[in-house]
């Protein structure tokens, strides 16, 4: 387990190092000049110069780019131009929103899908099997973004159950800090939810017809034992994959979600970043997004061990 776990922590090296080589390179040649956005349109040539000499943007790409490399090795993702802050301390003051908004739409996807890829596999070809099906079909067809606008209207302009927009964070209360997550938490986890239906109801087909549940059927074993011990243990392995790469989705790609609920998390700490052409801050957080990409995964090959123990002798192997 211990040369497992060594091999995978020493394969994160060379992901971070190539990802952090293409954003650069991409920021580097994006148009636009974080010097003009910083003053503004009105400053002189000079003005400019200054500045860009200042920040280090007149140094050749390799310089600049050897670097922040060195930099990051220390932990030093450098200083956001714009925020006046380092780049650490600025994913450090986003990030909980995001986890909070993450977990709360896994729990929601999880709490949805589980049980509805249960009933549509046990009940193959009924109308609630179908039903199960056009669920999935449309949560993922339709767009988080449509549906963060559909919930708006109706939880927070017509009934006004919800804030339509804005954050708490958890130290203001439990309950205002949830029911600011919870519209955005439903959008997020509806599409995540149609995907890990799907994937239960195939997962748990295949399993229902293996013979060692026809046998415990025969022993007599209750059905809530037959389904729930028996055949979801044994099918959970691809479900839960598909639950991680849907908690890194969630993690990594929230950023719409997050600006229409004005929710101030990573994804909008990206954007924001890219607009403003905050080099330091994009570079940073999409480092930081990578790691947790890589982590996640890391995770869910552990948790394989906990669902399966051969899972757990092959890792040893």
């Amino acid at each position: 387990m211990k040369t497992y776990l060594l091999k995978r922590l020493l394969s994160v090296v060379p992901v971070l190092f190539i990802v952090s080589t293409i954003v650069f390179l991409i920021l580097y040649f994006t148009p636009g000049d974080p010097a003009i956005v910083l003053l503004g349109n009105e400053a002189t040539q000079e003005e400019v110069d200054n500045l860009r000499d200042q920040l280090g943007l007149n140094r050749p790409v390799y310089e600049q780019y050897a670097s922040w490399i060195f930099n990051a090795l220390k932990g030093d993702l450098g200083e956001s131009y714009y925020m006046n802050e380092t780049v650490v301390e600025a994913i450090a003051s986003h990030l909980g929103p995001t986890i909070s908004l993450g977990l709360l739409s896994m729990l929601v996807a999880i709490t949805l899908a589980i049980p509805l890829g249960i009933i549509a596999a046990r009940r193959k070809g009924t109308a609630m099997d179908q039903s199960v099906m056009a669920f999935s079909l449309l949560g993922m067809s339709v767009p988080n973004f449509l549906l963060s606008l559909f919930l708006i209207l109706i939880f927070s302009v017509m009934l006004r159950w919800l804030p339509v927009a804005g954050y708490q964070p958890l130290s203001a209360g439990l309950w205002e800090h949830l029911k600011f997550l919870i519209l955005p938490a439903i959008a997020l986890g509806t599409a995540q939810a149609a995907l890990i239906a799907r994937m239960t109801r195939s997962s748990m087909l295949e399993v229902l017809n293996a013979g060692y549940i026809k046998t415990a059927r025969a022993k007599g074993v209750k059905e809530h034992w037959v389904i729930y011990k028996h055949a979801l243990r044994n099918a959970f392995l691809p479900i839960l994959t598909v639950a991680g790469q849907s908690f890194l989705s969630l993690m990594g790609g929230t950023a719409i979600v997050e600006t229409i609920f004005a929710i101030p998390g990573i994804g909008q700490l990206i954007v924001n970043g890219v607009m403003r052409r905050d080099y330091a801050i994009v570079q940073g957080t999409v480092l930081y997004v990578t790691f947790a990409f890589v982590f996640v995964n890391l995770a869910v090959d552990m948790l394989y061990g906990v669902v399966n123990p051969q899972v757990r002798l092959d890792q040893k192997k």
